[in-house]
């Protein structure tokens, strides 16, 4: 058991300060929030497909992983810090039963990297036990906490994700049952939220309004009433299941021995998926608007080329990410497609930190140039996206210490201008490279013979479809939903005072 220990504000604004300075060694990328899993599976081993979800959905979070199961009117809870691999074994599995399952893997973008702010959220209401698996960040974090705390809630994390469960308990307490209680609670809230919700009467799962996060539905086996919700369709894959549908924006699907009905609970449902879910942080493998992902990134490839075409010996993706807008970047420009870069699989997040000399040359910990490719080459570095351009700095000076004549960057989506608010961890403005600087700067700083981004017309051309449907206010600053002042400012704030080392 958690310990119900009261977060105070100030103890709140550390633990958010805490999380910021933790992110001092990560990578030069933007860095997805979280996973979320959920299974209602009568007679199945619930703990274990759960299990193998999350496993699919690694790639969303590697911070914790949790799983939580219902047995009746009973919660059984396992979560921890670290990998799902690390967290789960067969015996802590074995002491995980139920029909009903949900799991989170996650990557803190609000709340400091600790065990107590690790998902699935578990609170009490006179109904029973709720358990809650969030992906996605409020905005509207102040006020609704400060509503919790009014009508006594103890909150013991720092996380919104608990916020959401809290509220649902505070409707339900109230008086309303589990559909008009959650339901009302989804009302007040506001940001990006895509939910896997436990109960002892059913399986809920939930998208916010604009649907910026994903969630899908599939069905396991041929039993009518056994159904599985997940971030992506790769969390279905693994385990044999089908996918169905998406759960649509402003949705929530209620799920029990009855089977799955559906509730249209906003009023305006807008699609505004995340650009960058289908650019970079998804599995390629993972199917959006009825294609995988790596055919899409493949045509951003292509696009790529088509804009900005340059006369060179070979083209190659950083692994793995930048690969398929490689390949399409050559089939489109006819130059020849070549591995210039090795990726070290097994290098993951690591708790041994690295003198200062090896942090200068930590590129080399993850990727390692093939020198014989490279050698007397004329080279185009394809890559999904450029935050701060450290990381593109080392890399490129990589590729030349390797012998490459002449080194050309192509980044297959516009260039990244403003911090993100609904769940993915970005810098604020002010350390955004392309914010500060023009593309010829930023080609000076990475020490490329030239440097070129994809249009934002041409990535979202390259969807197929509505192109008033997604997000990509990291691009442009048009937020789907309203940022309010206190928000941006504390997170430059706590910028600001982040430690650099």
């Amino acid at each position: 058991m958690i310990p119900i220990h009261p977060v105070t504000l100030d103890e709140y604004s550390q633990q958010t300060h805490d999380s910021i300075n933790s992110h001092e060694s990560r990578p030069d990328k933007p860095e997805e929030a979280c996973g979320v899993f959920g299974i209602y599976a009568p007679k199945e081993d619930v703990a274990k497909l759960t299990y193998f979800g999350l496993y699919a959905l690694q790639h969303r979070g590697q911070e914790s992983a949790g799983i939580a199961t219902f047995a009746g009117d009973q919660v059984h809870l396992h979560k921890d810090m670290g990998l799902v691999s690390q967290v789960f074994n067969e015996s802590n599995l074995s002491q995980l039963p139920g029909d009903l399952a949900i799991g989170h893997t996650r990557y803190s973008t609000t709340g400091s990297s600790r065990r107590v702010n690790a998902q699935p959220a578990v609170v009490e209401t006179r109904l029973g036990s709720l358990a809650l698996s969030h992906n996605g960040n409020l905005v509207n974090t102040v006020q609704l906490r400060e509503e919790l705390l009014k009508n006594k809630c103890n909150l013991v994390t720092s996380t919104d994700s608990e916020m959401i469960a809290f509220a649902i308990a505070q409707e339900i307490n109230a008086g309303a049952d589990w559909l008009e209680g959650s339901i009302r609670a989804f009302n007040r809230c506001q940001g990006a939220f895509s939910l896997a919700i436990g109960t002892p009467s059913g399986l809920m799962g939930v998208r916010d309004p604009n649907g910026i996060r994903p969630l899908v539905i599939g069905t396991l086996g041929d039993h009518p009433v056994r159904y599985v919700l997940a971030s992506e369709t790769c969390g279905l894959d693994i385990i044999g299941a089908e996918y169905l549908r998406d759960v649509e924006p402003g949705e929530l699907v209620w799920i029990n021995d009855e089977g799955l009905a559906s509730y249209h609970w906003s009023q305006k449902p807008q699609r505004k998926l995340c650009i960058f879910e289908m650019i970079y942080f998804a599995r390629p493998d993972s199917i959006m608007n009825s294609e995988s992902l790596y055919s899409y990134r493949m045509r951003l490839g292509r696009q790529l080329a088509e804009e900005s075409l340059i006369d060179a010996d070979i083209v190659f993706g950083v692994p793995d990410s930048g690969v398929p807008a490689a390949i399409g970047f050559s089939q489109a420009s006819g130059i020849p497609y070549a591995e210039g870069l090795i990726k070290n699989r097994y290098v993951g997040r690591t708790f041994i930190q690295p003198t200062q000399a090896m942090r200068e040359s930590g590129i080399r910990m993850k990727l390692n140039p093939l020198k014989d490719v490279l050698y007397g080459k004329r080279v185009v570095i394809v890559d999904d996206s450029i935050v701060r351009g450290t990381t593109s700095r080392k890399l490129v000076k990589t590729v030349r210490d390797a012998g490459a004549i002449e080194v050309h960057m192509r980044i297959s989506s516009p260039p990244v201008t403003h911090p993100c608010f609904y769940g993915i961890d970005t810098d604020t403005q002010d350390q955004l490279v392309a914010a500060t600087k023009s593309v010829e700067e930023i080609a000076k700083q990475l020490e490329v013979d030239t440097l070129a981004y994809l249009s934002w017309e041409g990535m979202l051309q390259a969807t197929r479809e509505d192109t008033n449907s997604f997000c990509s206010a990291c691009f442009t600053g048009d937020y789907p939903v309203a940022i309010p002042e206190q928000v941006k400012r504390s997170k430059l704030s706590l910028e600001k005072e982040k430690v650099v080392v």
